[in-house]
């Protein structure tokens, strides 16, 4: 098996998602700032991966990842996230 520039960049952006999976499991206090943008890049990664290795269902999930994480993004910008 070999990797494809497409299949890094999704390891990577898998990667970032369980890297904010994480955090917000051992950290004490979560930035949001942090944990979205983490979770928004990871999901737009994986976007750009699927574009070449299609998947229906991850798409989706991806699509609706990245606007929740835009969503908690606005409420950090708005001052609502603690």
């Amino acid at each position: 098996m070999t990797l494809d520039l497409a299949s890094i960049i999704g390891l990577i952006g898998s990667a970032m998602m369980v890297g904010a999976f994480a955090y917000s499991n051992m950290a004490k206090t979560i930035n949001f700032l942090l944990f979205n943008l983490l979770n928004l890049f990871g999901a737009l990664l994986l976007i750009a991966s699927l574009t070449v290795h299609f998947n229906i269902a991850s798409m989706a999930l991806e699509i609706v990842w990245a606007i929740i994480a835009l969503f908690g993004l606005v409420k950090v910008f708005r001052g609502k996230a603690s």
